[in-house]
């Protein structure tokens, strides 16, 4: 379950919460085999920065989730083949949703 709240602060500006209870704790990325749910917890985590505009290249994204660049792409790509509507910008060097 995955959902985003709007809300406002006291000063009026308005900002989001998003939640999830797939992902309640922070899984270790840094064995080397991956299960299906590191990798939902790493799709849920690329979905997020992607929609706050601030993934940066393939590159960091592999050291933020200590993984390579290759396994990066390779989850990219799946995300795509669910229907996500992901690419790379590179006025923003990000990965965004639209």
């Amino acid at each position: 379950m995955v959902g985003v709240i709007f809300s406002k602060n006291i000063f009026g500006f308005i900002f989001f919460v998003y939640f999830s209870k797939q992902c309640p704790v922070q899984p270790d990325f840094s064995s080397t085999d991956m299960n299906k749910f590191d990798k939902a917890c790493i799709k849920e985590r690329i979905a997020k920065l992607a929609g706050l505009k601030c993934t940066g290249t393939p590159a960091a994204l592999a050291a933020k989730f200590e993984i390579s660049e290759r396994s990066v792409k390779r989850i990219i790509k799946e995300m795509k083949e669910e229907g996500i509507n992901i690419k790379f910008d590179y006025n923003r060097i990000s990965y965004v949703i639209e």
